[in-house]
């Protein structure tokens, strides 16, 4: 079917765990001592060395063959038998490689290496559960293992297992008192759970051991804000101010801190460091992008629009800020307001294109197609070289049905950028509900021309020839390529079902298309094809069902389905 973004880099890595984290092609030696040195073709280091040279070529069959000649010389050392499951790792054939270590573990479960090793290889196959179990026996044995409490606490803290995180980090404090992430996690976990006096102590630990840092700072600050009543407000300042002490372009620290004196009712101090963003906002972009990033695209708008008000004291020319209060009042369903700023933006800012479009989606939502169609044509007047407006402008006459307009359009979108593939598509699209099936036809093989691997045209182009009976072979391969670029896309595994249907092929038919309502259930179009197959393998009651499901989810166009209802309704069994 066819269908429309230092040192705390340490505990960033930690938290994202060390996910797979850490590279099977980056585990490091083991520290045993190497196959004895000798030159001569029968000991194991001149096997070992031989696989060594293999291996950095990218030869794994010949690293493999030479580490296993080794150890057939040397079968005790299990250095070489961890190096022969490195390189089946390296090679992807993880299975070969935890069939060697278990092998070592069978005989010596106890072999951190080894362990380790394996670990890291149950992270990268993401069984977590596996390296968990590993991990701990790991640090049960040796307790110096500082980096792998922390890959530990990590994995349990991706898998909210926040009271195993709490064990694995205070073991690690009590063997590394001195460890900063040990202390920084405690902290968070601590504050999750409510524990704010723990969470305290834990964090000013993490403060005193790397007092560069701001992110301890900040959690601190959440386990005061957490206890709003219990604080007195300065201590709060305090850290915000300290942040800023040590780092002035600590954006977030200021954008807070404004937020925080505006909440106490501190409006003075508020407006003087809003105005103050607002002239750094000329010349640092970071503050927009502060902006946007921690308060618009987590919808804080109310926050936003507190900010940005102040700041447009500071810069009240600025299109960047009018156009983020633009967005922020649009997020309010404050149109009215939302439109002022918009239409400040200027011509050469690299907001102008989004906020014109906003501008017309406004006119779009309030009901006033024409006027938002004509807003972008009056834009473009005023930059006449800008296709994706153009582009916009299409889908606006598209939504019209004005196809002749939307097909002029698109086209002078193509002339300025003629290997733009998602104009050339639309422009299929449009030939396609324009009713101009051979053009919208000769458009997608233009679009697989531009780009063969277009699961969007290959998938349009497969169904346009199944809706039509015709070129059902081709459809059925253009529609499989679509699905290796798409594996898994619902839309796509109902055009493949859409052929074979069309092939007779009902059987298989109805398993593609039971499974593309299954990832998306609620597409009318899609429905109505799993009730056709129902029906052709003489299952009225499913077949009923489907069409009913398909009725209750389609808008238009309803008269074909309830005929076919009701001719199954009165059919007799």
């Amino acid at each position: 079917m066819k269908k429309n973004i230092i040192k705390f880099i340490i505990i960033i890595t930690i938290i994202s765990i060390s996910s797979g984290c850490t590279s099977i092609k980056k585990i490091p030696q083991p520290s045993v001592k190497h196959p004895t040195i000798s030159n001569a073709p029968d000991s194991s280091y001149y096997f070992f060395t031989r696989a060594q040279i293999a291996r950095k070529k990218g030869d794994f069959e010949k690293a493999i063959q030479n580490l296993e000649k080794a150890i057939r010389i040397d079968p005790d050392s299990l250095f070489l038998k961890r190096e022969l499951a490195l390189v089946y790792a390296q090679k992807n054939n993880t299975d070969q490689a935890l069939v060697v270590l278990n092998k070592i573990l069978k005989t010596n479960p106890d072999d951190v290496e080894t362990l380790i090793l394996a670990g890291k290889i149950y992270q990268n196959l993401k069984n977590a559960a596996a390296a968990k179990k590993i991990y701990q026996r790991v640090i049960e044995i040796d307790k110096s293992r500082e980096n792998i409490f922390l890959i530990l606490g990590g994995l349990h803290i991706k898998d909210n297992e926040m009271s195993d995180a709490l064990s694995v980090f205070r073991q690690l404090v009590h063997h590394f008192p001195a460890s900063y992430p040990g202390r920084f996690f405690l902290g968070k976990i601590h504050s999750q759970k409510g524990n704010y006096k723990e969470a305290e102590s834990q964090l000013k630990k993490a403060i005193s051991l790397q007092p560069e840092l701001v992110e301890p700072r900040f959690e601190l600050l959440n386990v005061y804000r957490a206890q709003e009543k219990k604080q007195n407000p300065e201590k709060i300042y305090q850290i915000y101010k300290d942040i800023l002490e040590r780092n002035p372009d600590n954006i977030r620290a200021a954008l807070e801190l404004g937020l925080y004196y505006h909440e106490k009712g501190k409006f003075r101090d508020a407006q003087k460091l809003f105005i103050s963003l607002g002239k750094r906002s000329k010349s640092k972009f970071t503050v927009i992008l502060n902006i946007l990033q921690l308060y618009i695209d987590k919808k804080k708008y109310k926050d936003a629009i507190n900010i940005l008000n102040g700041m447009l004291k500071g810069a009240p020319e600025s299109s960047a800020i009018h156009h983020i209060a633009g967005l922020a009042s649009y997020g309010i369903k404050n149109t009215h307001r939302a439109m002022k700023h918009f239409k400040q933006v200027k011509p050469g800012s690299r907001f102008f294109q989004d906020a014109m479009l906003h501008i017309s989606y406004i006119y779009q939502d309030k009901g006033d197609v024409n006027k938002a169609i004509n807003h972008l044509k009056e834009t473009l007047n005023r930059t006449p070289d800008d296709p994706e407006l153009f582009y916009y402008l299409s889908m606006f006459y598209e939504d019209t049905k004005k196809y002749k307009e939307a097909e002029t359009t698109l086209k002078k979108a193509i002339e300025i950028s003629p290997d733009e593939e998602k104009f050339l598509f639309r422009l299929g699209v449009v030939y396609d509900k324009w009713n101009r099936k051979e053009d919208s036809i000769k458009t997608m093989k233009a679009v697989i021309k531009l780009n063969p691997k277009h699961a969007n045209a290959l998938n349009y182009l497969g169904y346009t020839y199944a809706d039509l009976g015709i070129n059902l072979d081709e459809a059925e391969r253009l529609i499989k390529e679509a699905l290796k670029h798409k594996p898994g896309d619902g839309y796509i595994t109902d055009s493949l079902g859409w052929v074979f249907f069309k092939k007779g092929l009902y059987v298989e038919a109805l398993n593609l298309l039971k499974k593309a309502v299954e990832l998306v259930p609620d597409d009318p179009i899609m429905l109505e094809h799993l009730g056709d197959a129902y029906h052709k393998t003489n299952d009225r009651v499913n077949a009923l069902k489907f069409y009913k499901r398909a009725l209750q989810n389609k808008k238009k166009n309803k008269a074909p389905l309830e005929r076919k209802i009701k001719e199954l309704t009165e059919a007799k069994p």
